[in-house]
This record gives structure tokens, C-alpha cells and sequence, in this order.
């Protein structure tokens, strides 16, 4: 197959990114990427006009590194909860997965995500505290605190809070006062 060489002036995830010298089949060049302005061909001119390229490029990197490390600042200020549903023996029912978390930094922080920048070797099953690593950028990752709790915990120290208030107000319940009107 015959191929050319070609100038990328944006980011194609199979390709490079800006100012990238990369060798394509000519057809995918001439009917593609030159005509959506994807690319260049390269000559002598298109060859001086790769500075231009590399400093977007650079500027876009520099934009991209700042918005990771202001993300990763708010993530390891998180510390999420999750509730799952367990059995007699304290096995859970169902697990926390790097989706669960996604959604969840989602609705607390209004930050997207890809679920696959959540470092997670297997769901999260076991209730406890769990550190989990978030990989933002090639060059910034945070660490993010994944608390989980068993149900049935939860619901039992629920009971003890209102035995507890029960106890506090004498045993009993007070009667609403009735109102007075004229």
C-alpha cells in the first residue's frame, strides 16, 4: 500500500497530535484528513509552519495539565460512602465499581470523568475504608477515600439512636400542644 507523509494540525487519538510527522495510506490522507483540515501534506512550507503547531500543542498540554491538577485537588478532598446490602456472615451483596465511583464523583462534584481512569484491580466488596487511585493526567493521579459500610450496621446504629432518644425524653413520647384560637 502506498503511504505519505502528512503534518497533523490536531490531536487524532489513533494518529498524535499537533505538529506529529505521521505516515498514512494516501487514500485515507487526500480523502480525509486534508480536506477536514485534520492534516497537512508535507512541503517546504507546511515544514516552517510546524512551530505554529508545536506551540498549540504545547498551550493545549500546559491546559490540559492545569485542569488535572484542579480536578485532583477537589478529588482528594472527597471521601465518598457507599452502603451495600450484606448477609448473616457480613458477605455484601454486589460491590462498588469504578462506574459506581464515576457516577457518584459526578453528583457531588459535577466533574466528568472516565470510568477508566479509576485504578481498580476488582469491585470493591470488603466494607472499610479503600484507597483508590484516580489517574487524571499521564503526569497527575490522586488518591480518593471509598468508605464501605454494611446496611445492616447502618440500620442497627439507626435502632440505637432512637432507643437512645427514647431514653433521653424520659421513656415516652411528649404530646403535641394543642393550639388556642379565639
Amino acid at each position: 500500500m502506498p503511504t505519505t507523509e502528512v503534518i497533523l494540525t490536531e490531536k487524532i487519538a489513533s494518529l498524535g497530535a499537533e505538529a506529529d510527522v505521521v505516515k498514512v495510506k494516501r487514500g485515507y490522507a487526500r480523502n480525509f484528513l486534508v480536506p477536514s483540515g485534520k492534516a497537512l501534506e508535507v512541503t517546504p512550507v507546511t515544514l516552517r509552519r510546524i512551530n505554529q503547531l508545536k506551540a498549540k500543542r504545547a498551550e493545549r498540554e500546559a491546559a490540559e495539565l492545569n485542569e488535572a491538577e484542579e480536578i485532583s485537588r477537589k478529588i482528594n478532598k472527597l471521601k465518598l460512602t457507599f452502603t451495600l446490602e450484606t448477609g448473616e456472615t457480613g458477605k455484601a451483596f454486589g460491590s462498588v465499581t469504578a462506574k459506581d465511583i464515576v457516577d457518584r464523583i459526578k453528583s457531588e462534584l459535577s466533574i466528568e470523568i472516565d470510568r477508566h481512569s479509576v485504578e481498580l484491580e476488582r469491585p470493591l466488596k470488603e466494607s472499610g475504608a479503600h484507597e483508590v487511585a484516580i489517574k487524571l493526567h499521564h503526569d497527575v493521579a490522586s488518591k480518593l477515600t471509598v468508605t464501605i459500610e454494611s446496611a445492616a450496621a447502618q440500620e442497627k446504629a439507626s435502632e440505637e439512636a432512637a432507643v437512645e432518644g427514647e431514653e433521653a425524653a424520659g421513656g415516652f413520647k411528649a404530646k403535641p400542644k394543642a393550639k388556642h384560637t379565639k
